[in-house]
């Protein structure tokens, strides 16, 4: 039987499946490529960006709030299945929240990997994506999503391991996002020049944020598809602002920045050429699965 080809992303909290991801999310999907989105927390220590909307109330509910902004954007990107692990946000590294019990950080990553195993085993997926070691900028829910992403990689296609998850399905490829350094540099010193807020308002360009040129060999173009990006970014009203850092790039710096998205390939399991991707399911369209 052919297994339809299936991309699944895993991220920490809703509104990162926008910012790195929301382009290829929206390609795929339209492609006809089965996609799936696993969220491992709803972002309850996230900060209310509207002032009308920052009370107490609101945030004793933004777990709810942020949910329905989460399926409200799932919906502009075309993503099929979404599924929710039942972690708290951790908040920022070195914060109290990071010591509530059902937080992302005090998560068993055993129990936490099973979970994830699960679901490849029940969809599938041929790609499998997520953060690289640092979280992309050291969020301790971004870490521990980058953990068992690679541990579930690793543990679901061998049938000695979460026996109770399901039939073995071992992920073909593994990547992780990725923000391309030059491009973002870039930005921020034509931000800079200008007197304008520069990119995660860094006084200095922070460089470990991001990612070499060399290192990057995936690169996937995602200009018609920029729109419903930008649409799926707006849902997250109580995350993001029009002045927000991202959408605050002058047009003229923004470039391949924007037109698209970036990922580090560091696992295959099938046969890669030379060179950088322009399609993450290269050599799986034509092979058996």
């Amino acid at each position: 039987m052919t297994e339809p080809l299936t991309l699944m992303i895993v991220h920490a909290h809703p509104d990162d499946e926008c910012i790195g991801t929301g382009g290829i999310f929206a390609r795929y999907s339209a492609e006809g490529v089965r996609t799936v989105l696993v969220t491992c927390t709803l972002g309850e220590e996230g900060e209310i960006v509207v002032p009308e909307w920052d009370t107490p109330e609101n945030h004793a509910r933004l777990a709810e709030i942020r949910e329905q902004e989460l399926l409200r954007a799932v919906k502009h990107l075309g993503i099929q299945h979404l599924e929710l692990l039942p972690y708290r946000d951790s908040g920022m590294m070195g914060r109290p929240s990071n010591q509530h019990p059902e937080c992302f950080a005090q998560a068993d990553l055993d129990e936490a990997t099973g979970r994830l195993v699960r679901l490849v085993r029940q969809y599938r997926p041929h790609i499998l994506i997520s953060y690289n070691e640092e979280g992309g900028y050291g969020h301790p829910d971004h870490i521990n999503a980058h953990r068992i992403t690679v541990a579930a990689f690793d543990a679901a296609g061998d049938a000695g391991r979460y026996v109770a998850a399901g039939a073995p399905w071992a992920p073909a490829k593994l990547y992780y996002i990725s923000a391309r350094r030059s491009l973002w540099l870039r930005a921020w010193l034509g931000m800079r020049e200008r007197g304008l807020k520069t990119p995660l308002d860094d006084e200095n360009f922070d460089q470990s944020r991001y990612v070499d040129d060399q290192r990057i060999n995936a690169v996937i173009d995602i200009r018609p598809f920029l729109a419903q990006k930008l649409q799926a970014l707006r849902e997250h009203r109580t995350q993001i602002r029009d002045d927000w850092f991202w959408l605050a790039v002058p047009e003229d710096l923004r470039g391949e920045m924007f037109d698209n998205e970036y990922f580090v390939r560091v696992a295959s399991r099938v046969p890669v050429a030379e060179g950088i991707e322009t399609d993450l399911f290269a050599g799986l369209r034509d092979a058996p699965r």
